[in-house]
């Protein structure tokens, strides 16, 4: 009880001791995972633009709506997706302090007005027709009876439409919405644009002076790199005259690695071929040549091809094969295949057709589609309707209105499903129904022209790739060299004695996907997020560390890795003005070229201009009639404004010293210089000079925001 009672007297220091020891648990809990926060939950926010945030249930979510289908490595649609949110958000804001805005009819305006040259540039190029390329004012006008009339939910819960297109056609909104009010904001600066009388004046003058001179270009690459010395004062020199170019908005850090190429081995390519050999006899033998194919990497498709379209190699012992036949193994490029005779026949090298289109965006639509064209199939073969009336009545294409003619076309005009149909399977006057990309299309071929035989083949192909046993080894030497080599120190001294070559990376941001010539994807990501210490598994980065981790590449839509790839930090350049130092690999051949200048201008002291072509084996060359707006030299393959500018500084007959182009060392001597000459055409000088300050403003209104905006990115922490 004695002790009861003390407790309860101190119970003020037991109460500080638990929150004490509550708080040391938290913070290592924060310590150990950044993106952790209280009772386990994570950081949620990826970004903040001008006090908008960005949560990543949002942004993951857009994502996964509009790029799902799209195929690509997501990296790029992601990059895409925030410049979106960034560009948004500061187009909003800055509307909104200068009172600019898009009212709920400028947005029905937008999208579905019946005046082309009022519907925004993005309805425009999302809902154009293929076949016309011009804008689907059908198809416009069903989605415009669809969204402003409120039918979207019920449409959706009948399954007309795709369940995210009410989602998916918002975030089109948001898009219109920021392009018109970009648009606006662009015109007013533009409109407050203005070339005065005394520029304008100014412009013709110097326009007007011509400077001819004659030059000597000696080609960088004529003096020797191993002649030039460079020292660090070269390089501080040099930096200091152009830091400015050098500086940065964002930290980078630079890579070296090493890479271990996986290329197939003798035995894999034997053990490939080998493998066509055994699939043959069935091949041949199989009653199902569509599935056989599909089973074993092949092909087979409804054309029926000409000898002259043949893979060289095969075609006499192919194209006279008896059907049923099979042929091979043969290489073909890096694959081993085998072919076999399905058919032949008489293609024409030309029709005549027409067809009724009905479209299709998703299998709700599609279904709709195969019944309304099955309608009107039974209509035509049935005599009760003509083709060309039901095509001006039901084809939601251009060619309604010529009741579905689409004139005569050759092979490979029309997509892959409808040329077979039109070219290998169509009678003349009988109907086809065919789904391609564009929907459901029912088609009349009414003339074939010429002829000429072709053979339907199918093959079963095997690409010659690393097998798993050749991908392990190469795996294996990499992992052993990252083992031995914890340092980058130690990792340049091994590949030197082993005699690989180690690989230098660009300045890498921390959202980066793509480290130097490596292909961009999960691999380059994941190296970038080791640098930037942001893979949990790893922690902080210091200079001079090796990663532990051994990456792999792998080419979309292969299944093997090609290359694996250890990977050290060579270094850490901070955000803004980087020393010297940081940037000496960027600077080294502009500092070279200046040293092979001071060279020249060594070996050519007191020579005239004929002794120095002679000297390094070059033409005298001449260029007449050059101003200042036009520093481009012809013969010398680029636009030299330091070139033209030495040309009218220096006197007639007067040889410059060495000047650093931008194609090589120059040196020139002027030979006549015509003064300006007021011309009178101010008021066209005057347009032509704004229309280039306006054009500029245009282009580069958004990148300005973006830099002056408040932008918080840690996208680099979730991805």
């Amino acid at each position: 009880m004695a002790l009861i009672g003390k407790i309860r007297k101190q119970k003020w220091l037991l109460i500080a001791t638990l929150a004490g020891a509550l708080v040391l648990f938290i913070g290592m809990l924060m310590f150990d995972n950044p993106n952790q926060n209280f009772f386990g939950g994570s950081q949620t926010t990826i970004g903040e633009i001008e006090g908008r945030k960005i949560e990543y249930r949002e942004f993951a979510g857009t994502q996964e709506m509009l790029y799902s289908n799209a195929g690509g490595d997501g990296f790029s649609d992601r990059a895409y997706l925030w410049n979106f949110f960034v560009d948004e958000a500061i187009v909003k804001k800055e509307a909104d302090c200068i009172g600019l805005g898009v009212s709920k009819a400028e947005l029905v305006e937008l999208q579905f007005s019946d005046d082309d040259s009022k519907i925004s540039p993005i309805i425009s190029s999302r809902y154009r027709d293929q076949a016309t390329q011009q804008l689907d004012r059908q198809q416009l006008s069903q989605l415009k009876d669809i969204v402003t009339t409120g039918k979207i939910d019920k449409m959706i819960e009948d399954k007309q439409l795709v369940p995210d297109f009410k989602y998916r056609w918002a975030h089109q909104e948001k898009e219109i919405i920021k392009d018109r009010l970009q648009r606006k904001m662009s015109s007013m600066v533009e409109k407050g644009m203005y070339t005065p009388n005394w520029m304008a004046e100014a412009i013709d003058m110097e326009q007007s002076q011509k400077v001819d001179f004659l030059y000597a270009q000696v080609p960088f690459d004529e003096i020797e790199t191993k002649s030039v010395t460079l020292s660090d004062e070269d390089y501080k020199a040099y930096f200091e005259e152009n830091k400015a170019v050098y500086k940065q908005k964002e930290e980078t850090r630079k890579l070296e690695y090493v890479v271990f190429d996986v290329r197939p081995t003798a035995q894999d390519s034997a053990d490939i071929r080998q493998g066509i050999e055994k699939l043959m006899p069935s091949f041949k033998t199989t009653d199902n040549d569509t599935v056989f194919v599909e089973n074993n990497y092949g092909s087979l498709d409804g054309a029926y091809v000409k000898k002259s379209e043949l893979n060289p190699a095969i075609a006499d012992s192919v194209f006279n094969m008896p059907n049923g036949e099979v042929f091979g193994p043969y290489l073909d490029g890096n694959t081993y295949k085998a072919a076999k005779m399905i058919g032949r026949k008489s293609v024409p090298d030309s029709v005549k057709a027409r067809h009724i289109l009905r479209r299709a965006s998703d299998q709700a639509t599609l279904i709709a589609a195969q019944q309304t064209i099955d309608s009107l199939k039974t209509l035509i073969e049935s005599g009760a309707a003509r083709f060309d009336s039901l095509a001006v009545r039901f084809s939601e294409d251009g060619s309604a209105s010529k009741g579905g003619d689409l004139g005569v076309f050759k092979p490979g005009a029309m997509v892959k499903e409808f040329n077979e149909v039109c070219f290998y399977k169509a009678e003349v006057g009988k109907v086809y129904s065919v789904i391609t990309q564009f929907g459901v299309h029912l088609i009349e071929v009414n003339q074939r022209y010429g002829g000429e035989t072709g053979v339907r083949v199918a093959y079963i192909s095997q690409d010659i790739v690393p097998s798993q046993a050749t991908q392990d080894a190469v795996r294996e030497q990499a992992l052993q060299l990252q083992e031995d080599n914890k340092t980058l120190e130690s990792l340049q001294k091994a590949v030197a004695a082993k005699g690989l070559t180690v690989e230098s990376s660009p300045a890498l941001k921390a959202n980066d996907f793509t480290v130097g010539a490596l292909s961009a994807g999960q691999g380059s990501r994941e190296m970038v997020r080791w640098a930037f210490g942001n893979d949990q598994n790893v922690g902080n980065v210091d200079k001079g560390d090796v990663s532990p981790q051994v990456y792999s590449f792998q080419n979309q839509g292969e299944f093997f890795v090609n290359k694996y790839v250890v990977a050290g930090l060579k270094s850490i350049i901070p955000a803004g003005t980087p020393s010297w130092k940081d940037v000496k690999e960027e600077m080294e051949p502009q500092v070279i070229n200046r040293k092979k200048a001071e060279l020249v201008k060594q070996q050519t002291q007191g020579k005239d201009l004929a002794s120095i072509a002679a000297q390094y084996s070059i033409q005298v060359d001449t260029a007449a009639a050059i101003s200042f707006a036009s520093a481009f030299l012809p013969k010398a393959g680029g636009v030299e404004p330091k070139v033209v500018a030495a040309a009218f500084k220096i006197d007639l007959n007067k040889t410059s010293e060495p000047v650093v182009g931008n194609t090589g060392i120059f040196v020139v001597m002027p030979i006549n210089k015509t003064p300006g000459v007021a011309s009178g055409n101010i008021a066209q000088i005057r347009q032509q000079n704004q229309a280039g300050a306006r054009g500029g403003a245009r282009n580069g209104l958004i990148q300005t925001l973006r830099e002056k905006a408040d932008v918080e990115d840690n996208r680099s922490k979730f991805f």
